[in-house]
């Protein structure tokens, strides 16, 4: 695994999301990342600063095409606390909570994107409109209620396996309710 080579499948992958989701702008784009993971090691145990920094500049660059807002999901020594900037948690009611996310707290995706944002804070918990999870790190508990996976040929950043969802309203109902999808 090289960081170029890294640099390309995130992309990659990013572009194939573009051609299958609609965006609103300011929607809350989660992302969970081990490191460890896209690295070849296992979760926890080998965080890579650098590798998160080319992932970090990639979607960002993805964020700013769509006006979405970034959020970080943490590792579990945060109890998988979120790094976002003050403006997506003021716009969506957030709490702040006191802890800065670390290398060894936090973890390397989540530490690197608190320090590149203009003004971060971290928040328990968000319900966002799409994400990527790279390395298995169980972003489904910050997605809205109704996740539905995209499927991309992108199934690995490094050596970590990839999922990517969206989101959609709750279908209610039954068999005679109308639907606009």
């Amino acid at each position: 695994m090289t960081l170029q080579q890294v640099k390309q499948d995130i992309a990659a992958l990013l572009r194939e999301v573009e051609q299958q989701v609609t965006f609103q702008p300011k929607q809350l784009f989660v992302v969970g990342c081990s490191t460890s993971e896209v690295a070849g090691e296992r979760i926890g145990t080998a965080g890579a600063i650098e590798v998160a920094q080319a992932l970090y500049d990639e979607l960002e660059r993805f964020a700013k095409r769509h006006d979405l807002y970034l959020v970080f999901q943490g590792c579990e020594h945060i109890n998988r606390a979120l790094t976002l900037e003050r403006a997506a948690a003021e716009k969506y009611h957030l709490e702040p909570v006191a802890v800065v996310p670390v290398r060894t707290a936090g973890g390397s995706m989540s530490a690197y994107a608190y320090t590149k944002m203009d003004e971060p804070v971290v928040v328990e918990t968000v319900q966002a409109h799409a994400g990527i999870d790279i390395g298995q790190t169980l972003i489904g508990m910050h997605l809205k209620v109704v996740a539905v996976p995209i499927r991309t040929s992108v199934k690995k950043i490094g050596e970590a396996v990839v999922t990517v969802a969206k989101t959609r309203p709750r279908l209610i109902g039954g068999t005679r309710a109308q639907y606009e999808l």
